[in-house]
């Protein structure tokens, strides 16, 4: 079956395999549906889990025997690493985070993060590297994670900091508001190709593309 990125909690992972990475997405827990994303190396079977958001007894059945290099935290919020402990505690996997937002992460979660990293670190998986590009304003940490396959596609995933139909929630800060879609605009469109494909910290995936055209309205209109 072809890879959608509709995934629902409690429900089937959706698999996307491209020429040298093997993505698995999957949703968790039902309130907040979160996203995960287990990254696999096809050449050397190495796995990195881009948040361990919930439900360590979903995600460690996906890991299975091959283990995981890293943890990568998108962000602080609390919804994207309640599983961080266990699945850390059963693989040994690095832990990766934003630097600005890495204290957050070891105090809500009793993890101490191994690696802290900012715009234009790379992290590795195998044969694979993913660039990191800060996007501050959700959070002033909050990470997304570019990967360009061997055919020149982009995939990025962008944690809470953009979403099909918008930038990720500010609460009511308009300051932050306007660093995220700066940042946004900067580091994302102004950068990447319509073809390239996303992947959200919740909900289905989506196309620059797609979404391109209603940047300046997402400004206007303030979220």
């Amino acid at each position: 079956m072809a890879y959608t990125g509709h995934v629902s909690p409690g429900g089937p992972a959706d698999v996307r395999e491209l020429p040298a990475l093997t993505i698995t997405k999957v949703a968790v827990d039902p309130e907040m549906s979160n996203n995960c994303y287990l990254l696999r190396c096809t050449a050397t079977g190495d796995q990195l889990l881009v948040d361990a958001a919930a439900e360590p007894a979903t995600l460690l059945p996906l890991v299975g025997d091959g283990g995981l290099v890293a943890v990568v935290t998108t962000h602080q919020h609390w919804d994207h690493h309640r599983a961080l402990a266990e699945v850390v505690a059963a693989t040994g996997a690095d832990v990766v985070a934003g630097a600005p937002d890495a204290d957050a992460i070891t105090e809500q979660t009793g993890v101490a993060v191994t690696r802290r990293v900012g715009d234009g670190d790379t992290v590795t998986v195998g044969d694979c590297t993913l660039e990191v590009i800060a996007i501050a304003g959700h959070t002033p940490g909050s990470v997304a994670l570019r990967y360009t396959d061997p055919d020149g596609h982009d995939h990025l995933f962008t944690g809470d900091s953009l979403f099909p139909g918008g930038v990720g929630a500010t609460f009511g800060d308009s300051a932050a508001f306007a660093q995220l879609i700066d940042e946004v605009e900067h580091k994302v469109f102004d950068r990447l190709g319509d073809d390239t494909w996303f992947y959200p910290g919740h909900g289905d995936d989506g196309r620059l593309g797609d979404e391109r055209p209603h940047v300046a309205e997402w400004r206007e209109r303030g979220w």
